[in-house]
This record gives structure tokens, C-alpha cells and sequence, in this order.
């Protein structure tokens, strides 16, 4: 990013190619649908949008993720196009049959930069439960050792709740024998099919994001957290690191999310719109919609969360205090931690 701020450009930019997808994941966000949306994006427009995301600079990232964006037949077009034009694109495909390890050759050729694929059990049993689709777990692995074999730097993306939780370090020697560069673990928020599940309690979370820190120190691959910024508020409390620095991106913050039909949200688990794609750049929705803008005020956050000194590493999840309170500015009910003479209400029974 070379220095340039979260309020001018995202580190992430996240596009829903489309909401089609053969998996009944029981998470899903997207309450994916076996076809196509009749008004998706079309090439045209896709184009149209990758060149608009150009404008925020040199090798912008660019995730083009779904429902199963393989559903596509533009999708080797769209990543080529992407690639040409300097962005650096990444795919999250579903890890279902039509990840072939000649589709897997043919991404690696398009200039595609990490193949990221979703592991939620360290078993076939567990993860095929989970996806609601039988063989998955083992297309799923094939896919990511074909991956290892194309050359491309592979990313597993795990989502925790009460149902997975168990199988973390399972999954974390299924990333290290995988040569995984990245594991990312999504906190999960209740939206889509993930309302029937339940999340982890905060003092679970908060174990778990100590034990990712040990994770760290010890495994080559990197881990990031999604949905739960209050991992980068327990490395600096473990490390004693200073808690005004800077930290990450939370949604509208370094983080943002075009739908299959184009909606700017500020993610795909806050399902706010700042506008269409198809009506107004999206560069201006980033930088001037007062939803985006209101998103990077942290003095402006409430509750427990507008009263940590931690705000502005972390500034909790405005996903999952949209998703509980309908207000993206209060407190994240996931993350235990009691600021220093803070006698306000706590967020936490949400969960219960």
C-alpha cells in the first residue's frame, strides 16, 4: 500500500462474481442458489468495474470470490483481464467437482496470485457435514495439492464456530502439510445460513486467539483472523506492544465488498449499501459515502467498543455489531475485554 491510507483506498476489494454455487455450506453468507442471478455483472460490466478499481493503484488487491465464481464460464477472462490491467487477483472457489485439476492448471496460467480455498473440519466427515456436500473434504484437498504442483501460493480459509471450534488444531497440520502461505480464520457472524449456528463465547474466542498467537511463533505459514480485529488487541497485549498503533482493516475500513448485482457494501457480512456499482464509482463509494466514511471514524464507535484504548488497533467487528444490534458503530459482543474503568453495559449476552 506503500503508506497510502485506508480512507483512500481498501488493502482488500472483494467482488461476488456470483451467488451460484452446488454447496448448502451451513455458514453461507450468500444463501447460495444452484444458479445464476439473471442480473449479475455481465463481462462488460465486470471490466468496467476492474478498470474503475485500477484507480486506487498500482496492484490493488482484487478477490473474486461468491457463491463458487468457477460457475462463471467468463471467470479466466475476467482474472486475465484483471491481471493486465496491474491488479493483483486472488479466487476463492468453492471445493466442489468443477475444481478440476485442469481448471486448477488453466488458473495458474491466467496470472492468478493465491488460490484460497475453505477447510472447516480436519476430517472428511466433519468438513462434508459442515458444506453440506459429500466428497467435498476430499475435492477440496486434491484441489489444494494441485495448487501446491501449479506453482500457486495457496490460502485456507476456516470459519469458527461452537460445531468447529474442536477441529482447529487438526486443521492447523492440514495447512502446514498443505504448504499453506496463509490460514486465515473467519469469526463466524450470524448472516445467511450461519444464523442456525452457534458462535464460540467470547472467553472461547479469546483463548483461541491466544492460541493462534502461538500458532504463529511456531508454524511457517502467516494467520489472520476475519471478523474478529480483537486477535491484533491480544498480540499487542502478549508482545506489550504500544496500543496506538495503527492496526488492520474491519469493514468500510481497508475492506470492501461488491455483489453479484453490483450492491457496495462495506463486507459481504454487513449488507449495508453505499450504492451501485453500476450507477457510481466505485471509488467514490469507497472514499465519500457517509456509510464508508463513518466505518473509519473510530472516535465515532459506541459502547464498550468507543471506550477501549484499543479502538484503533482493533476497532471490532462492524459486521457482528450490525448483525446483533443493527447499528455497524456499536459494541462487537464477541470480544471479552473490559477497558479500564469502563462501567457502561457489556455486549456479550447478545451471544447467549
Amino acid at each position: 500500500m506503500h503508506g497510502v491510507g485506508t480512507d483512500e483506498r481498501p488493502f482488500v476489494l472483494v467482488w461476488e462474481l456470483t451467488q451460484a454455487c452446488g454447496l448448502t455450506c451451513d455458514h453461507c453468507r450468500a444463501d447460495a442458489q444452484e444458479t445464476r442471478h439473471p442480473d449479475e455483472l455481465t463481462t462488460a460490466e465486470g471490466k468496467a468495474l476492474l478498470d474503475s478499481v485500477r484507480e486506487f493503484g498500482d496492484r490493488q488487491l482484487v478477490v473474486f470470490s461468491g457463491g463458487d465464481p468457477c460457475k462463471r464460464d467468463d471467470l479466466e477472462e475476467l482474472i486475465e483481464y484483471g491481471t493486465d490491467i496491474g491488479l493483483t487477483v486472488t479466487l476463492t472457489p468453492s471445493g466442489t467437482e468443477s475444481l478440476t485439476p485442469e481448471t486448477i492448471e488453466r488458473l495458474a496460467d491466467t496470472g492468478l496470485k493465491r488460490l484460497a480455498l475453505s477447510v472447516d473440519g480436519a476430517t472428511a466427515t466433519s468438513h462434508d457435514d459442515f458444506r453440506g456436500e459429500s466428497g467435498s473434504f476430499e475435492q477440496t484437498i486434491e484441489a489444494a495439492r494441485t495448487a501446491r504442483e501449479a506453482g500457486l501460493p495457496l490460502q485456507i480459509n476456516t470459519t469458527v464456530c461452537q460445531r468447529t471450534v474442536g477441529d482447529l488444531p487438526g486443521l492447523r497440520e492440514l495447512v502446514a502439510d498443505l504448504d499453506g502461505v496463509l490460514w486465515s480464520v473467519f469469526f463466524l457472524v450470524p448472516v445467511g445460513r450461519g444464523r442456525v449456528l452457534d458462535p464460540v463465547t467470547p472467553d472461547r474466542a479469546e483463548d483461541v486467539m491466544h492460541w493462534l498467537g502461538d500458532v504463529v511463533e511456531a508454524e511457517d505459514f502467516a494467520v489472520k483472523t476475519t471478523e474478529a480485529p480483537h486477535y491484533r488487541r491480544v498480540l499487542q497485549q502478549r508482545d506489550d506492544v504500544d496500543s496506538g498503533r495503527r492496526g488492520g482493516i474491519t469493514a468500510g475500513d481497508g475492506f470492501a465488498f461488491v455483489s453479484h448485482v453490483g450492491e457496495m457494501y462495506p463486507s459481504g457480512f454487513l449488507p449495508e449499501s453505499a450504492g451501485n456499482v453500476r450507477e457510481t464509482d466505485v471509488v467514490s463509494l469507497y472514499r465519500d459515502s457517509e456509510l464508508f466514511e463513518s466505518l473509519r471514524e473510530t472516535d465515532s464507535l459506541k459502547g464498550k467498543c468507543g471506550a477501549c484504548p484499543f479502538r484503533a488497533v482493533c476497532g471490532g467487528s462492524r459486521s457482528r455489531a450490525y448483525a446483533y444490534t443493527g447499528d455497524p458503530l456499536e459494541s462487537d459482543p464477541l470480544c471479552p475485554y473490559v477497558p479500564p474503568e469502563y462501567d457502561g453495559p457489556l455486549p456479550e449476552q447478545q451471544l447467549s
